[in-house]
């Protein structure tokens, strides 16, 4: 979540409104002006809201700047203090404003909750919140988004609680309303239809998205095969998973733990490292109930070596 830059469009939009009339171009203006002091764009309870937002989550980036200094007494007690301060910070924006959904939503995700807990809390803040969107590409409408991120995060706790037919239908029906799916979604997706060992729906996933893979569904199409016992296909697919970024293999056979989305998957470059770590940590509740997959994988001998090598380069554990 860009949330600066949100702040920028939801501020120059409402401006524009209330100007009336406005060019192309004025309203480019408008936006560089917004970007350049968005403080002076805000004038109402809603942006003060979604700018204490704005504020709440820059001070919690910074605060994760030095966690590789600290032991894990340390980090706990740390990552305890500035969840706890980022909750308090999103409570205080959402009483400025109780329409502040992306708040609340943040304020929900500090608590690490399990997942079906989590979901009771979703489930009931999209119950209360405002949840309608714009029509064509909802993601389009910066105001659509808030219940947008809330969709995806409901999404994402149906497959970590092993729910997947109710994923894919939350995911389905996300997907129809931002199809430029800015958020990710296909990517749990692929997941639940690997779980399910449903290659018809993932090829029909794979094919709406012009047959475009990436580290998630490479990696679901693998463990789907596996599940399915085509094995030369699922060592085909895990070698394209490994192939397309680099650590890769590391990442899937030495899960790193990667902290709670706050309130979306952090962007990351595409084909990287980072988002390896990223797509196993989302797929570990369909590993967990295929146990012998990774001793599968491991029975690969390019795989254990592009993962060895891959820690010798980076100075990692090994």
């Amino acid at each position: 979540m860009d949330a600066r830059e949100e702040l920028v469009q939801r501020c120059a939009t409402r401006r524009r409104e209330k100007i009336g009339t406005l060019s192309d171009e004025g309203f480019a203006e408008l936006i560089l002006a917004a970007r350049n002091d968005p403080a002076s764009f805000v004038d109402t309870p809603a942006e003060e809201a979604f700018a204490a937002l704005v504020a709440a989550l820059a001070t919690y980036e910074q605060s994760l700047a030095n966690d590789d200094l600290l032991d894990d007494d340390e980090y706990t007690t740390a990552r305890k203090r500035r969840l706890g301060a980022l909750a308090d910070a999103c409570d205080r924006a959402a009483t400025i404003d109780p329409g502040c959904t992306d708040a609340r939503l943040v304020s929900i995700l500090t608590r690490d909750l399990g997942p079906d807990d989590l979901l009771t809390q979703l489930l009931e803040l999209r119950s209360d919140a405002d949840t309608s969107i714009a029509d064509g590409d909802a993601w389009n409408d910066v105001f659509s988004r808030p219940s947008l991120r809330l969709d995806a995060a409901l999404v994402r706790t149906c497959l970590d609680g092993s729910r997947f037919k109710m994923t894919l239908d939350r995911a389905e029906r996300l997907l129809d309303a931002a199809p430029s799916d800015t958020l990710g979604i296909r990517y749990t997706a692929a997941l639940a239809y690997a779980r399910l060992e449903d290659e018809t729906g993932f090829d029909a996933l794979d094919a709406r998205f012009g047959h475009r893979g990436n580290t998630w569904s490479n990696l679901a199409r693998a463990i789907m095969l596996y599940k399915l016992g085509r094995m030369s296909a699922a060592r085909r697919a895990l070698q394209g998973y490994c192939e397309l970024c680099g650590g890769a293999a590391y990442a899937l056979l030495r899960p790193e733990f990667v902290e709670t989305y706050l309130p979306d998957r952090p962007a990351v470059a595409p084909s990287s490292f980072k988002e390896a770590v990223l797509a196993v940590h989302e797929s570990e509740p369909i590993i967990a109930d295929v146990p012998d997959f990774i001793a599968w994988a491991q029975t690969q001998p390019w795989l254990e070596q592009s993962a060895s090598q891959f820690a010798d380069k980076n100075d990692l554990d090994w």
